[in-house]
């Protein structure tokens, strides 16, 4: 596969793409994003050649040397997020220092590799990590805005209005100048918390946002965007309220319907739970996640979250008045089908239609890996797969997902080899 040349700011673009002066340089057929909701009526689509309140398209130089982020760099709050970057700016040699209120939490990360505990003079950092719980996140850029008065300093708070909101309120009150506060929003995490589950590789390839401001300086822009590029992530630009609308969206409602999946189940009977398959625990795994963080979160952003629920309150009555009428239902359906394809597929592409091939595999060691090795010999490309396990009998079901042309061929080829294919 052809690889394109690369943005020289996010690697990923080609590179008619840069930053400018608050501006997110990208060619109009290059960048377009895609607020997704839950029906295709509420899907705003945006092409960056229509100007942004801080970023508009411009001419770029090719050449451009890419930003290169200055250290040392100080990380506050050291959980999963912050232990992370810290473990992927020291694979790229940054001089990384850690501070957290639990000074146990710095032990562990420095003790796995994300840095060492801060002991630098304060107007010795360049660049400072706010990476604590949303509810602080305002009141902590204020002190090391004020403590550091050569770093630029950005944070990773999932709600970017509200943290802006109360940081003016902040800087009016107290004097303060937060032109050197660039807001920033790493899409990645997991269901798990604490330095011990940090992972140098968590935004490798995973949008990292970065909110800039008119009052914002060239150069600071640039050190955040050079943080995230080290940490391999790919560089969006939004204003901060975009961002909240396009979380709410994508992110903070997913995780209401997951929950509230989840929590329908507690009125389950255990033998009806028993009937459940994988799609009840695909469902359900973020409902898992730590509640008082995302109780923070939905606060934080709690406008456009009603407006997200509003809406989709308005779509439970809608389907409720179908149900009874199979053809408007058959008609919901199909909305949610059109919703389901604008989400992007492989390698950030439209996703295209694929016939699943479903597999008993035995739950042994090399079994998977055999199994694999049989579908190469086929020379026949895995578009997407996933695993349903057997709870009767020790076995699991893969379903492999290739394009339709090649399914009745891969049928074939795993019989042949003596696996027993689900028809």
């Amino acid at each position: 596969m052809r690889t394109p040349s690369t943005c020289p700011i996010t690697r990923r673009y080609p590179r008619s793409c840069e930053l400018r002066h608050m501006s997110l340089t990208l060619s109009p057929r290059t960048l377009r994003w895609v607020c997704l909701t839950a029906t295709p009526r509420r899907v705003v689509t945006s092409d960056v050649s229509t100007p942004r309140p801080c970023w508009r398209p411009t001419v770029t130089d090719p050449n451009r040397v890419e930003p290169t982020l200055t250290g040392p760099v100080l990380i506050v709050g050291v959980g999963l997020i912050g232990a992370s970057i810290g473990k992927a700016l020291m694979r790229e040699g940054t001089d990384v220092h850690l501070w957290d209120i639990d000074r146990d939490n710095s032990l562990i990360a420095a003790g796995h590799g994300a840095g060492r505990l801060g002991n630098l003079a304060d107007d010795a950092y360049r660049m400072i990590v706010i990476a604590t719980p949303p509810a602080v996140v305002a009141q902590t850029v204020v002190e090391r805005l004020t403590r550091h008065p050569q770093a630029v300093v950005t944070d990773t708070a999932s709600v970017k209005g509200a943290v802006l909101a109360e940081l003016t309120t902040l800087a009016t009150e107290h004097e303060i100048d937060i032109s050197r506060y660039v807001g920033s929003h790493p899409m990645a995490g997991t269901q798990c918390t604490g330095p011990l589950t940090a992972s140098t590789e968590l935004f490798v390839d995973r949008t990292w946002v970065v909110a800039p401001r008119t009052d914002n300086r060239y150069d600071d822009v640039q050190q955040v965007v050079a943080l995230a590029r080290a940490c391999g992530a790919r560089v969006v630009s939004m204003d901060a309220h975009e961002h909240d609308r396009a979380v709410a969206e994508v992110s903070h409602l997913p995780h209401l319907m997951s929950i509230l999946t989840a929590a329908n189940l507690r009125r389950a009977r255990p033998e009806h739970l028993s009937l459940a398959g994988p799609g009840i625990r695909d469902v359900t795994r973020i409902a898992r996640s730590q509640t008082t963080m995302w109780r923070q979160i939905l606060s934080s952003n709690c406008v456009e979250v009603r407006s997200q629920l509003e809406a989709i309150r308005d779509d439970l009555d809608d389907l409720l008045s179908r149900l009874n009428d199979s053809e408007r239902l058959e008609e919901f359906l199909s909305v949610g089908q059109a919703g389901a394809r604008k989400v992007a597929g492989k390698h950030g592409h439209q996703m295209v239609e694929t016939t699943a091939v479903v597999v008993e595999i035995p739950d042994t060691p090399g079994a998977l890996a055999r199994l694999f090795a049989d579908v190469e010999a086929a020379g026949i490309n895995i578009e997407d797969l996933s695993v349903e396990h057997n709870p009767a009998r020790e076995t699991g079901f893969l379903s492999i997902d290739v394009a339709p042309s090649r399914a009745e061929q891969l049928t074939a080829s795993m019989r042949n080899h003596g696996w027993s294919v689900r028809s």
